[in-house]
This record gives C-alpha cells, sequence and structure tokens, in this order.
C-alpha cells in the first residue's frame, strides 16, 4: 500500500499517519470534498462452508442480520467480556466476510481465532492487498454514484461493484468508505480527485471522534467492556442472538447496569494532541479514565474520545494539562438494536 500512496503525493509519518500538502485539511473537509488513505484500518477475511457458523460464536453481530446489504458494527471479547478487538463486519459473498478494524489487531485477532477455526471449514486471511480510501463531503454520496457507479449505501450498510465495496459511516458530513484491490487503488484515486481534494488521514479520525465512534489498538485490547465503548448505542451488540464468548458477562452488564465507565467525547483548551492512554483528572487530581484517540479539528483545538467514570467528578477537568472540556454524543446513550438498523425487527 506504501507504493501507491506515495506515487500519488502522500507521505508516512507514521504507520498510521499519511499526510498532504493540502492547507488546513480539516477545515476543507468541513467545506468541501475529500480523500485519503486510511492507512490505520486494516482488514481480516474469514471464508468457508463454517465461516457464518464459526463467526456467530465468536462475535457480538448476528451474522444472519449481515446479508450483503447490512453491514453491522461487531466486537470480539474474552470470556470476561473485555474487548479484543472492535469492527464493522460484512459480507463479500456466500461464506465469505470481512472485517474491519484497526490494523494493529488484524494480527493478534487473527491468531486467537484460529484457535477456534481449527474446529470448523473456516480461513482466516489478513488482506495486505487490499486499500481502504475514505472520502468525506456533503456531495461524496453524488460523486461515488458517478464515479464509482454504486448506489450510496445508508449509514452502516454497503454497496459492492465487482471486487470494489463501499460502505458508509456516521459523521458530521457524509463519509463513504472504499475497499478495493490494491492495484486498482492508483487509477481510482485519480479518477476521484477530479471531484475530491487530498488530505491527511487524521481528518478521517477526527470525524471518527466527532461520530463519537472509538476503534480499539493493540495496547487497548482486553481494558474495556463493549458499553464502555457505547458500542451498543452505536448497534454493535446484538441482544437477541445466542451465546458467543463474553456473552454472558456482556449481557449481565446491560440488564443489570453495571456498566461504571463510559466513552465520552471532549475538546481541550489547548493545540496539543495527548497520546492514547493520557489520563483525564478532576479538580484533585484524581484519574477518572483515559484518553482514546485525539486529533486536531479544523480551529486548532484537540478533540478526543476518552472512556470515563460515569461519577461526578469535581472540576475543572484536565489532560496533560489542558482543560478538558464535555461535548455532547451525536447518539442517545441507550440500546440500539442491530435488528432495528437492518430493518429486520
Amino acid at each position: 500500500m506504501n507504493d501507491w500512496i506515495a506515487h500519488l503525493g502522500g507521505r508516512r509519518e507514521s504507520a498510521d499517519r499519511v499526510v498532504f500538502d493540502t492547507p488546513e485539511p480539516a477545515r476543507r473537509a468541513m467545506e468541501a470534498n475529500v480523500m485519503t488513505p486510511l492507512a490505520h484500518l486494516g482488514i481480516l477475511d474469514v471464508a468457508g462452508e463454517d465461516a457464518e457458523r464459526f463467526l456467530q460464536g465468536q462475535t457480538s453481530a448476528q451474522l444472519s442480520l449481515a446479508d450483503g446489504e447490512f453491514a453491522p458494527l461487531t466486537c470480539f471479547c474474552t470470556p470476561k467480556g473485555r474487548v479484543l478487538a472492535n469492527a464493522q463486519l460484512w459480507r463479500v459473498a456466500p461464506d465469505h466476510y470481512r472485517l474491519l478494524m484497526h490494523r494493529s489487531l488484524v494480527p493478534s485477532l487473527s491468531d486467537h481465532l484460529k484457535k477456534f477455526a481449527a474446529f470448523y471449514k473456516a480461513t482466516l486471511t489478513p488482506r495486505d492487498d487490499l486499500a481502504l480510501i475514505g472520502l468525506i463531503g456533503r456531495e461524496i454520496p453524488a460523486v461515488a454514484e458517478v464515479l464509482l457507479d454504486v448506489m450510496p449505501p445508508a449509514v452502516w450498510h454497503q454497496a459492492d461493484q465487482d471486487d470494489l465495496q463501499v460502505l458508509a459511516h456516521p459523521g458530521p458530513r457524509p463519509r463513504l468508505l472504499v475497499c478495493l484491490p490494491v492495484e486498482q487503488a492508483p487509477a481510482t484515486w485519480e479518477r476521484l480527485a477530479a471531484q475530491a481534494s487530498p488530505v491527511d488521514t487524521a481528518v478521517w479520525r477526527l470525524h471518527d471522534i466527532q461520530a463519537g465512534l472509538a476503534w480499539l489498538e493493540a495496547a487497548q485490547q482486553d481494558s474495556y467492556l463493549p458499553q464502555m465503548l457505547n458500542w451498543e448505542a452505536l448497534g454493535g451488540i446484538s441482544f437477541k442472538k445466542g451465546c458467543y464468548t463474553g456473552q454472558e458477562v456482556v449481557a449481565r452488564a446491560h440488564f443489570r447496569g453495571q456498566v461504571k465507565k463510559r466513552l465520552v467525547r471532549g475538546q481541550l483548551d489547548g493545540g496539543l494532541i495527548p497520546e492514547a492512554g493520557s489520563a483525564i483528572e478532576d479538580a484533585d487530581e484524581k484519574r477518572l479514565g483515559e484518553v482514546l484517540s485525539a486529533e486536531l479539528d479544523a480551529y486548532g483545538e484537540a478533540e478526543v474520545l476518552a472512556v470515563m467514570s460515569t461519577k461526578e467528578a469535581a472540576e475543572p477537568l484536565r489532560v496533560a494539562g489542558q482543560k478538558f472540556k464535555r461535548l455532547k454524543l451525536p447518539y442517545p446513550l441507550e440500546r440500539l438494536d442491530p435488528e432495528s438498523l437492518a430493518g429486520k425487527t
């Protein structure tokens, strides 16, 4: 993937970050159509005649809902209900499923699932041969229809065109994620460039933050219940399916109201981006939680997603010496059944 990104003017600051020379990229994404290589995300394929049955016992999604149109959020947990990876799941073809997650989790989740896949006719394949392109902007649905020849899907749904898939994600502007073979990426990028400007990967990550959507990284796995990531409020947990690893703990936490930490969105009063894991402290310097992700917004201030205690705290709150101001999440903190998102209640 590095070669095609460099060929088109992108520079890697790190494994997860690609930058371009477009000025004020976050502001541009508010005003115009933009696109970015999603270098921080990765793909794991699960295929075989037992793929559905195998995944049904491992993941929080109801596999029958992933029907080639609905592409639900999901998560994989330990027996204690802690998240090993959170992902989006979609069906590529009968007996062939695809998982999108932070790239750092692909190897560990693959290794974890292989322990159980040995008892099924199912194979797991990390897909380094696929490219991911993010599109943001009010006119992006029309751009996808004209230039990619796909009808833009609804949020958490998919549209296919040969071996290209388009998925819609939530955010302050319409967002589409394009998954395609890496050899097709340069030509597709150049075609899209007629209607969208290249921007840094950080812009997509910022829109995830503004959507209240946290993608765990390898250092954060086995630390949180799905509800601590607001996963049930995003439709990422089916409470109507049968057993899966960690299901009893996840269900008990939901029905007994035992979630003591929650994902919150906030803004800092300075331009310093705190590292993941940075403490959120109250006025008495008591640790309340930690930052999951952070990026600079269009005004040069850091926006963050953090997991914090639900208990009332002594204000003001601070992160890395900067004042933390709570921002409203774009969804209510209540259960959203994926069956209702799929139109199959």
